[in-house]
């Protein structure tokens, strides 16, 4: 037979309720700085496959003279740009310019692309669209740290990004 020694060891109930509330406050302060970075990983990685894609739209015009790739944009009116489908973007790019086109942004939602009005059977700019985390369209005119951080459309023409989150980072270009 077992014999229960009233000399054993253990916790008491107020011990560990201590400790239940020092790993409810370390959690109050972890979590949000652990959703604030989850959304800025989302944004980054929304921004390099925007640069990628880009690259590989550059270089394919470089080759094929099908808008000029030099310039800068200014302020966009994504309204005057005409939609342009991730399929037929795809098959321009894939394989030789770009392995795998990225077909949506950190937040698994679908870019936009767009090219202005072709004049001569050449386009002039491109634009490739994130409409960020709340999947709302910002003003058709683009300026730089618009909106809130992780709100803000993420908008790149023409080798800059013309549209960016606020306090991200700084100036226009990558």
């Amino acid at each position: 037979m077992m014999r229960i020694s009233r000399n054993q060891k253990g916790f008491t109930l107020i011990e560990l309720l201590i400790v239940v509330a020092i790993i409810g406050i370390l959690a109050a302060i972890a979590i949000p700085n652990l959703l604030t970075a989850m959304q800025r990983s989302k944004q980054k990685r929304t921004m390099a496959d925007m640069r990628s894609i880009a690259t590989a739209w550059e270089a394919y015009a470089t080759d094929m003279n099908a808008y000029s790739a030099a310039g800068a944009a200014g302020d966009l009116d994504y309204a005057a740009f005409k939609d342009f489908t991730f399929a037929s973007l795809s098959a321009k790019l894939s394989p030789t310019y770009i392995r795998n086109t990225p077909q949506k942004d950190g937040w698994s939602r679908p870019f936009n692309y767009g090219v202005d009005n072709v004049t001569a059977g050449f386009a002039q700019q491109y634009v490739i669209r994130s409409l960020g985390k709340d999947v709302a369209a910002d003003a058709t005119v683009y300026t730089p740290g618009a909106r809130g951080v992780f709100e803000c459309d993420i908008v790149y023409s023409m080798g800059a990004f013309v549209a960016f989150p606020e306090g991200v980072q700084s100036g226009a270009s990558n």
